[in-house]
Protein backbone atom coordinates (compact mmCIF):
# COMPACT_ATOMS: atom_id res chain seq x y z
CA UNK A 1 0.00 0.00 0.00
CA UNK A 2 1.21 2.97 -1.30
CA UNK A 3 1.91 5.63 1.78
CA UNK A 4 0.34 9.12 1.45
CA UNK A 5 2.66 12.17 1.12
CA UNK A 6 1.78 14.45 3.34
CA UNK A 7 0.33 18.15 2.43
CA UNK A 8 2.85 19.90 4.27
CA UNK A 9 5.74 17.91 2.38
CA UNK A 10 3.67 18.91 -1.03
CA UNK A 11 3.24 22.40 -0.22
CA UNK A 12 7.45 22.62 1.08
CA UNK A 13 8.17 20.74 -2.79
CA UNK A 14 5.77 23.42 -4.58
CA UNK A 15 7.21 26.19 -3.20
CA UNK A 16 11.13 24.70 -3.71
CA UNK A 17 10.21 24.18 -7.39
CA UNK A 18 8.97 27.81 -7.48
CA UNK A 19 11.58 29.28 -6.26
CA UNK A 20 14.06 27.00 -8.57
CA UNK A 21 11.98 28.46 -11.61
CA UNK A 22 12.10 32.19 -10.36
CA UNK A 23 16.00 31.53 -10.31
CA UNK A 24 16.23 30.14 -13.46
CA UNK A 25 14.85 33.15 -14.99
CA UNK A 26 16.50 35.63 -12.78
CA UNK A 27 20.00 33.92 -13.23
CA UNK A 28 21.45 31.71 -10.03
CA UNK A 29 23.94 34.26 -9.33
CA UNK A 30 22.07 37.16 -8.72
CA UNK A 31 19.65 34.65 -7.32
CA UNK A 32 21.88 33.68 -4.71
CA UNK A 33 22.75 37.31 -4.20
CA UNK A 34 19.43 38.51 -3.17
CA UNK A 35 18.86 35.66 -0.95
CA UNK A 36 22.30 35.90 0.76
CA UNK A 37 20.87 39.86 1.03
CA UNK A 38 17.45 38.42 2.75
CA UNK A 39 19.01 35.91 4.62
CA UNK A 40 21.79 38.36 6.26
CA UNK A 41 18.66 41.09 6.60
CA UNK A 42 16.20 38.89 8.49
CA UNK A 43 19.53 38.01 10.99
CA UNK A 44 20.07 41.67 11.52
CA UNK A 45 16.49 42.54 12.22
CA UNK A 46 16.22 39.58 14.30
CA UNK A 47 18.93 40.49 16.37
CA UNK A 48 17.97 44.56 16.37
CA UNK A 49 14.42 43.31 17.09
CA UNK A 50 15.45 42.01 21.02
CA UNK A 51 18.04 44.89 21.26
CA UNK A 52 17.31 48.54 23.24
CA UNK A 53 15.54 51.47 21.01
CA UNK A 54 18.21 53.86 19.57
CA UNK A 55 16.43 56.75 18.55
CA UNK A 56 13.13 58.24 18.52
CA UNK A 57 11.12 59.02 15.28
CA UNK A 58 7.97 61.48 15.51
CA UNK A 59 6.20 61.83 12.81
CA UNK A 60 4.29 65.18 12.43
CA UNK A 61 0.67 65.61 12.00
CA UNK A 62 -0.12 66.19 15.47
CA UNK A 63 1.04 68.38 18.74
CA UNK A 64 -0.09 65.31 20.94
CA UNK A 65 2.33 63.39 19.08
CA UNK A 66 5.02 65.78 20.21
CA UNK A 67 3.70 66.58 23.79
CA UNK A 68 4.52 61.93 23.98
CA UNK A 69 8.04 62.52 22.64
CA UNK A 70 8.64 64.93 25.57
CA UNK A 71 7.37 62.62 28.68
CA UNK A 72 9.53 60.06 26.84
CA UNK A 73 12.86 61.57 26.50
CA UNK A 74 12.18 62.59 30.76
CA UNK A 75 12.44 58.94 30.96
CA UNK A 76 15.58 58.37 28.69
CA UNK A 77 17.26 61.09 28.07
CA UNK A 78 20.25 59.65 26.23
CA UNK A 79 18.14 58.71 23.35
CA UNK A 80 17.78 61.30 20.34
CA UNK A 81 14.89 62.18 19.28
CA UNK A 82 14.10 63.13 15.50
CA UNK A 83 10.40 64.69 14.75
CA UNK A 84 10.15 65.09 10.98
CA UNK A 85 7.69 68.01 9.70
CA UNK A 86 6.12 68.36 12.86
CA UNK A 87 4.51 71.75 14.71
CA UNK A 88 6.27 74.97 14.14
CA UNK A 89 9.52 74.94 16.46
CA UNK A 90 8.18 77.28 18.74
CA UNK A 91 5.18 75.21 19.74
CA UNK A 92 7.55 72.18 20.28
CA UNK A 93 9.92 74.32 22.31
CA UNK A 94 6.80 75.08 24.19
CA UNK A 95 5.99 71.44 24.16
CA UNK A 96 9.47 70.62 25.80
CA UNK A 97 9.79 73.12 28.26
CA UNK A 98 6.43 72.76 30.01
CA UNK A 99 7.34 69.22 30.51
CA UNK A 100 10.82 70.47 31.97
CA UNK A 101 11.91 67.97 29.36
CA UNK A 102 15.51 68.45 27.91
CA UNK A 103 16.21 69.47 24.28
CA UNK A 104 19.92 68.99 23.90
CA UNK A 105 19.19 65.68 22.14
CA UNK A 106 15.58 66.58 19.89
CA UNK A 107 15.81 67.35 16.42
CA UNK A 108 13.30 69.15 14.11
CA UNK A 109 13.74 68.81 10.76
CA UNK A 110 11.99 70.32 8.45
CA UNK A 111 11.99 69.07 4.74
CA UNK A 112 9.18 66.37 4.51
CA UNK A 113 5.94 67.25 2.87
CA UNK A 114 4.11 63.92 3.04
CA UNK A 115 4.70 60.75 4.96
CA UNK A 116 6.96 59.00 2.38
CA UNK A 117 9.24 62.26 2.96
CA UNK A 118 9.24 61.79 6.54
CA UNK A 119 11.24 58.46 5.84
CA UNK A 120 12.98 59.57 2.82
CA UNK A 121 14.53 62.24 4.91
CA UNK A 122 14.72 60.43 8.06
CA UNK A 123 16.92 57.64 6.90
CA UNK A 124 19.91 58.92 5.73
CA UNK A 125 19.93 60.73 9.55
CA UNK A 126 19.38 57.69 11.85
CA UNK A 127 21.67 55.77 9.55
CA UNK A 128 24.64 58.16 10.38
CA UNK A 129 23.29 57.52 14.22
CA UNK A 130 24.27 53.84 13.78
CA UNK A 131 20.41 52.91 14.75
CA UNK A 132 19.44 49.48 14.97
CA UNK A 133 16.30 49.62 16.44
CA UNK A 134 13.76 52.87 16.02
CA UNK A 135 10.35 53.54 18.05
CA UNK A 136 7.81 55.39 15.47
CA UNK A 137 5.78 58.08 17.23
CA UNK A 138 2.15 58.20 14.99
CA UNK A 139 -1.28 57.79 15.88
CA UNK A 140 -3.97 55.24 15.19
CA UNK A 141 -5.42 57.54 12.27
CA UNK A 142 -1.49 57.45 10.47
CA UNK A 143 -2.03 53.26 10.64
CA UNK A 144 -1.56 50.98 8.54
CA UNK A 145 0.09 53.23 6.05
CA UNK A 146 3.18 54.40 8.08
CA UNK A 147 4.01 51.60 10.15
CA UNK A 148 4.29 49.76 6.61
CA UNK A 149 6.46 52.49 4.84
CA UNK A 150 8.39 52.36 7.96
CA UNK A 151 9.14 48.57 7.77
CA UNK A 152 9.92 48.67 4.46
CA UNK A 153 12.12 51.46 3.87
CA UNK A 154 14.01 51.33 7.35
CA UNK A 155 13.75 47.55 7.42
CA UNK A 156 15.38 47.47 4.29
CA UNK A 157 18.47 49.14 6.10
CA UNK A 158 18.51 47.03 9.02
CA UNK A 159 16.53 48.97 11.17
CA UNK A 160 14.05 47.45 13.25
CA UNK A 161 10.63 49.09 13.58
CA UNK A 162 8.81 49.55 16.77
CA UNK A 163 5.48 51.76 16.43
CA UNK A 164 4.46 53.34 19.42
CA UNK A 165 0.90 54.83 18.85
CA UNK A 166 -0.35 57.87 20.64
CA UNK A 167 -3.85 58.68 21.38
CA UNK A 168 -5.11 62.15 19.57
CA UNK A 169 -8.09 64.18 20.55
CA UNK A 170 -10.30 65.50 18.14
CA UNK A 171 -10.67 64.38 14.45
CA UNK A 172 -7.80 64.20 12.62
CA UNK A 173 -6.01 65.84 9.56
CA UNK A 174 -5.50 62.88 7.51
CA UNK A 175 -7.47 60.51 5.79
CA UNK A 176 -6.46 56.91 4.95
CA UNK A 177 -7.77 54.52 2.54
CA UNK A 178 -6.33 52.17 0.54
CA UNK A 179 -5.79 53.46 -2.31
CA UNK A 180 -3.38 56.22 -0.48
CA UNK A 181 -1.90 53.17 1.51
CA UNK A 182 -1.40 51.22 -2.08
CA UNK A 183 0.52 53.63 -3.26
CA UNK A 184 2.61 54.77 -0.83
CA UNK A 185 3.31 51.11 -0.12
CA UNK A 186 4.30 50.73 -3.81
CA UNK A 187 6.30 53.36 -3.67
CA UNK A 188 8.62 52.64 -0.99
CA UNK A 189 9.11 49.31 -2.50
CA UNK A 190 10.70 50.82 -5.57
CA UNK A 191 12.68 53.18 -3.63
CA UNK A 192 14.37 50.02 -1.82
CA UNK A 193 17.14 49.55 -4.17
CA UNK A 194 18.29 53.17 -5.17
CA UNK A 195 17.72 53.81 -1.45
CA UNK A 196 21.25 51.48 -0.75
CA UNK A 197 23.12 54.68 -3.19
CA UNK A 198 21.06 57.38 -3.02
CA UNK A 199 21.25 59.58 0.48
CA UNK A 200 19.04 62.32 0.84
CA UNK A 201 20.33 65.17 2.83
CA UNK A 202 17.79 67.59 4.65
CA UNK A 203 19.38 71.57 4.76
CA UNK A 204 16.86 71.90 7.60
CA UNK A 205 17.80 70.28 10.65
CA UNK A 206 17.82 71.95 13.84
CA UNK A 207 18.32 70.99 17.35
CA UNK A 208 15.55 71.80 19.63
CA UNK A 209 17.94 73.60 22.02
CA UNK A 210 19.19 76.30 19.53
CA UNK A 211 15.59 77.57 18.14
CA UNK A 212 15.53 81.18 19.04
CA UNK A 213 12.38 81.55 21.02
CA UNK A 214 12.20 84.96 20.94
CA UNK A 215 12.63 85.46 17.05
CA UNK A 216 9.25 85.29 17.20
CA UNK A 217 8.36 87.73 20.06
CA UNK A 218 6.74 89.92 18.14
CA UNK A 219 4.87 88.10 15.75
CA UNK A 220 3.42 85.95 18.09
CA UNK A 221 2.12 82.39 16.81
CA UNK A 222 -0.78 79.78 17.52
CA UNK A 223 -0.48 76.15 18.20
CA UNK A 224 -3.33 73.14 18.09
CA UNK A 225 -5.76 73.52 19.99
CA UNK A 226 -4.63 70.74 22.15
CA UNK A 227 -1.94 72.09 23.62
CA UNK A 228 -4.84 74.70 25.70
CA UNK A 229 -3.53 77.16 27.83
CA UNK A 230 0.46 76.67 26.55
CA UNK A 231 -1.02 78.74 23.51
CA UNK A 232 0.30 82.27 24.19
CA UNK A 233 2.18 85.37 22.23
CA UNK A 234 6.18 85.48 23.07
CA UNK A 235 5.90 88.11 24.81
CA UNK A 236 3.79 86.38 27.87
CA UNK A 237 6.70 83.54 28.16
Amino acid sequence: MKSKVKPQLRSGRRRSQKLWRFCRRLGYGLCVLLLTYFVVLFITLKSASSGAVDAILVLGGSIEREIYAAELVKQSPQIPILISKGSIDPCVWLVFRRQAAPMSNVWLEKCADSTFDNFYYSLPTLSSWGVHKVKLITSESHLPRAKWMAQILLGSHGIWVEPDIVREVGIPGNHESRFKTSIDVTRSLLWVPFSAFVHPQCSQITNLARVRIYNWQYGGFHCERQMGKWEQKINNL
